[in-house]
């Protein structure tokens, strides 16, 4: 019984990486809008609009729980939020410096491995030397491995899908910001793990243990829509693209489909966190790394679907369903850790 309940936690915790990591999809739709315009839409839909929402339907004492918790704990809450928006914002500069590839590699490997390990070693270091602690490990090193195949596959991709690219400039400075990225990146599963008081406040109030998570991605998340939404607003006016929201090709769809972006992202994170919870204790330990490699294996995935990698090269096309496989098995080894 305890292992079926072990394996559908962990393919909630899978559901909720497909639905995330197919939220950029409806993008491709939407040439006529910049990414500015595009991000705005989606993180007032996604980081605002639907955890409020989801949090005010599903976990009916919200405002008592958040009333009940203490300062500290809701203020830590909302700083993880902060921390994950500016992380979020250095990715998007990270790529602009020293390329898609790179930064995969670097960003998405510290993000799956700070997220496990710190709430480990904070919780409970001696698990990290326990038999469930090894497989962990192993677990993470396959996630490490299968993102460096992918960041690979993606840099024989872009040299020969754009032979003529100069060479990027201020690489160093990049790689910082890659590092940066990386370190604030997993703060999102920080919030997670360490506002766990949050949810039991709400759960003591009456509320579903499935459900009671909700009531702190809401606020985690707020706190990550004023770096988010702040950045596109900066573009918006620097690149002087608020007009258009009013040009003849923004139609309807683009406006539903920025807001189905949102509605993605976080019907995914909020799954996750059910997924997590169901794994017990060291749930936001053991999800993590499961969430983030299904994150990518859907991201390369719908990217080779939709044409992506046309033009890519057998090697690159080898490499990249080789990383894949190498997540698909990582995800197997660490659900069997709980």
């Amino acid at each position: 019984m305890q292992e079926s309940a072990s394996l559908t936690a962990a393919l909630t915790v899978v559901a909720g990486g497909v639905l995330h990591g197919s939220f950029a999809l409806p993008m491709k739709k939407m040439a006529a809008w910049k990414w500015e315009n595009t991000w705005l839409i989606y993180s007032i839909s996604g980081l605002v609009v639907l955890p409020l929402l989801l949090a005010l339907l599903t976990v009916p004492p919200f405002t008592k729980a958040v009333a009940a918790t203490s300062p500290a704990t809701l203020a830590l809450i909302v700083l993880c939020g902060v921390g994950w928006g500016a992380g979020s914002t250095l990715f998007g500069l990270a790529i602009d410096r020293v390329g898609m590839a790179l930064t995969f590699a670097i960003v998405l490997g510290i993000t799956s491995s700070l997220g496990s390990l710190l709430p480990l070693l904070i919780q409970d270091p001696s698990e990290l030397f326990s038999r469930r602690g090894q497989i962990l490990l192993i677990g993470l090193a396959l996630v490490i491995a299968g993102i460096l195949l992918c960041s690979k596959a993606g840099a024989l991709r872009e040299r020969a899908q754009n032979p003529q690219t100069a060479a990027r400039r201020g690489t160093f400075t990049g790689l910082l910001i890659c590092i940066a990225s990386g370190v604030l990146s997993p703060a999102l599963n920080f919030g997670f793990v360490f506002g766990e008081p949050l949810k039991q406040e709400a759960i003591r109030l009456g509320a579903s243990a499935d459900f009671a998570g909700n009531a702190l991605w809401a606020l985690a998340l707020g706190g990550g829509f004023f770096v988010n939404a702040g950045y596109a607003v900066y573009l918006l006016g620097r690149n002087r693209t608020w007009g258009v929201y009013a040009s003849p090709g923004a139609r309807g769809w683009y406006w539903a489909g920025a807001a189905l972006m949102g509605f993605l992202w976080y019907i995914g994170v909020s799954i996750y966190g059910m997924g997590a919870a169901a794994m017990g204790r060291l749930g936001g330990v053991l999800g993590w790394p499961i969430f983030m490699s299904t994150v990518i294996i859907m991201a390369n995935v719908w990217g080779a679907a939709t044409g992506e990698w046309k033009g890519a090269g057998a090697q690159a096309m080898r490499l990249m369903w080789a990383g894949v496989l190498i997540l698909v098995a990582a995800i197997a080894v660490i659900a069997q850790s709980n």
